[in-house]
């Protein structure tokens, strides 16, 4: 198991590197003088636009500029975002913990649910929970994220005043912004239960209610369906009609040899999913004014912030290589076949 980790993470690191000329090809898509635009701090600054080119060699040959962009990539340095008027990586940190609450509730339960409905799919298969089950998923997987996030916010907070937008309401946003509050993680919740102010905690639940129902009634979907097409292959499998022809009880059969096997498509699933919502929900944050990850970008890409949006792009990237990286070493754990190969 030690070895096949360590073969992974060796096979990362080219594909980090292809990530990183990846995003700066991206840089070179503008002429250095539009370049020189994102150093523009000041209106004043605009009238010496050679000088700003001949300061940071934005016409030095493309090798020259990959390495000095990969140092101050390496030192944190990402650029400036004119749109949350910070340094990207600042930025990064800033709205990242929203878009981490809102992941920590809804995949946990995209998951569990979608697993378990798929598994009981599977073992009902042509009757009237499988048929159920699969409405379930193909109306789930249909509904678009932002009528339904529209929906939940007029007939649930606009009808009851139960569920607010937002992060939290005003007066527990002030108390989390004083001095008598101390910000451990940037995380309301957690924040909440490390500092004992439990009626914060409950105000920024209350506001995590729908965006989490939005998210885990879309995906639940896909992991469902996904689920039960690898329950159903896992039950065909030979091993399974062995263990069932040794007189095995039904449980152990389904428990420990055929959902076992079928989780593997499952986990690859998961991943990816954990990793798309850890870069951010764009729409979703956008329609409950959910300051997060995905609608910093979001605001970022239509002030035309180049460098938040590229920092943005980098992090999601990053993402998806941990998530992947990650879901390699669970199969190798679920399947000890994997790690010979």
């Amino acid at each position: 198991m030690r070895n096949y980790v360590i073969r992974r993470l060796l096979l990362a690191i080219p594909t980090l590197i292809g990530l990183t000329l990846l995003i700066f090809s991206l840089t070179q898509l503008f002429d250095p003088v539009e370049r020189a635009s994102l150093y523009i701090r000041d209106p004043r600054q605009a009238r010496n636009v050679e000088g700003i080119i001949e300061k940071y060699g934005l016409n030095d040959p493309l090798y020259v500029q990959y390495a000095r962009w990969l140092g101050a990539l390496l030192e944190g340095n990402l650029g400036w975002s004119k749109s949350a008027n910070m340094k990207v990586l600042d930025a990064i940190f800033t709205f990242f913990p929203a878009t981490l609450e809102l992941v920590m509730f809804s995949v946990p339960l995209t998951v569990i649910i979608g697993i378990y409905l798929g598994r009981l799919s599977a073992l009902h298969k042509d009757r009237f929970l499988d048929h159920l089950t699969r409405v379930i998923a193909i109306v789930g997987w249909s509904l678009p994220s932002f009528w339904l996030g529209i929906v939940l916010m007029a007939v649930v907070y606009g009808q009851t005043g139960l569920f607010p937008p937002g992060r939290l309401s005003v007066d527990a946003s002030n108390f989390v912004h004083s001095p008598n509050f101390i910000r451990y993680t940037g995380v309301n919740t957690i924040d909440a239960i490390l500092n004992g102010q439990w009626w914060i905690f409950f105000d920024a639940l209350q506001h995590i209610v729908l965006p989490t129902i939005t998210l885990t009634t879309i995906n639940v979907a896909l992991i469902m369906r996904v689920m039960r097409s690898s329950m159903l292959e896992s039950l065909s499998k030979t091993y399974v009609l062995a263990a069932r022809a040794k007189g095995l009880d039904e449980k152990e059969v389904i428990n420990k040899h055929a959902t076992r096997t079928a989780l593997i498509p499952v986990i690859t699933l998961a991943g990816i999913l954990f990793a798309s919502l850890l870069s951010g929900v764009v729409i979703t944050e956008t329609v409950f004014n959910y300051t997060g990850l995905g609608y910093w970008a979001a605001h970022a890409a239509t002030q035309l912030d180049f460098p938040a949006v590229l920092g943005f792009a980098l992090f999601s990237g990053i993402l998806f290589l941990g998530a992947n990286l990650v879901v390699d070493i669970l199969y190798a754990y679920i399947d000890p076949r994997i790690r010979l190969t």
